[in-house]
């Protein structure tokens, strides 16, 4: 691939969206950050440059997506083992750490595909008609579920490393749990309380040109820039992480599956038939209803998930700050 201008911004966003993952552990130990920097670059290798091949679309612009028929059977495959390894190897990278670092290999390489990939724009440009873009809509709906097993599966790794290194002694003390019930209805509304957080803070940090409709009655948004769109998912999942975390006390896994659903709560309330029938008839194919909408699926889970992640350790960090800040 020729190396243009585009792509060396795109790689440019991609590293410094890890550095500012990399910022959420500021007080961490350089051996921690080491490792935390070896676990992104497992993820960017083996998901971001080494399923380049399988998963890049055909049209130099083209949209890295199931939907867009860019990601097929076999990708889907290699993703859900490439990511399995990366999440298997960070987490002994990491170690004894490995279970709160590993799972960030997953999604830091599926990163590097959503800022390589084109954007939605691109993809309502090629589905012109109404029926093209009802259906693509459609289809779009659950697509970020598939890149949540991806993200998963990577978990999964983590897992299998952490079985690996684990006492039997420690596993067998695990049966002796409480209830799970009350921890499952917290995360419940952890669910419902960060996909609705996410939704409101999207729209507030992914800025771009907005006009207002008067037959619509409200205002319609231009595509966002992909920095743009990185910067207000992280912030969004990261807020929405730390809250679940400080207010609920619930793991980041919330907020994190969360990413896979705000994607079909924004075209379930924002792309109506009405609405979209408007927008194709007398807006570009780069305008939309919601700026949510605006995002793609890969986009929306990968850096939901590497929020959702960072968001929880700066509660963790709050309120360890909070705690000594008071006995001191």
């Amino acid at each position: 691939m020729e190396l243009s201008w585009l792509l060396i911004f795109k790689i440019a966003v991609s590293l410094i969206v890890t550095l500012v993952v990399i910022g959420f552990f500021a007080e961490l130990s350089w051996l921690t950050r080491a490792k935390l920097t070896a676990t992104f670059l497992v993820g960017i290798i083996l998901i971001g440059i080494l399923s380049w091949p399988l998963v890049s679309p055909a049209e130099p612009f083209g949209v890295v997506s199931v939907v867009a028929g860019s990601v097929g059977y076999g990708g889907a495959i290699t993703l859900a083992v490439l990511a399995f390894l990366a999440g298997l190897i960070g987490y002994f990278l990491a170690w004894p750490s490995g279970r709160e670092i590993g799972i960030l290999a997953a999604p830091s390489g599926l990163a590097i595909l959503a800022v390589r990939s084109g954007n939605m724009a691109s993809l309502c440009q090629l589905n012109a008609t109404f029926a093209q873009r009802q259906a693509l809509f459609e289809a779009l709906r659950w697509e970020p579920i598939f890149w949540l097993a991806v993200v998963a599966a990577g978990f999964f790794g983590v897992l299998i490393g952490q079985k690996i290194v684990a006492k039997p002694e420690a596993e067998e003390s695990q049966g002796d749990s409480k209830s799970e019930s009350p921890i499952y209805l917290k995360g419940l509304f952890a669910l419902v309380v960060a996909v609705l957080a996410a939704q409101f803070l999207i729209g507030l940090f992914a800025q771009d040109v907005r006009i207002f409709d008067n037959q619509l009655g409200r205002t319609v948004v231009g595509q966002p820039a992909v920095g743009q769109i990185v910067f207000a998912v992280l912030v969004s999942f990261g807020a929405a992480g730390f809250v679940v975390k400080k207010f609920l006390d619930v793991s980041y896994i919330w907020p994190a599956i969360a990413s896979a659903f705000v994607t079909a709560f924004a075209i379930t309330f924002y792309v109506k038939q009405d609405v979209l029938q408007h927008l194709v008839e007398n807006w570009p194919g780069f305008f939309f209803s919601n700026v949510v909408v605006c995002i793609l699926p890969v986009q929306m889970v990968a850096f939901g998930t590497i929020g959702s992640i960072g968001g929880y350790w700066l509660a963790v960090r709050y309120d360890y700050w909070r705690k000594h800040e008071i006995t001191e």
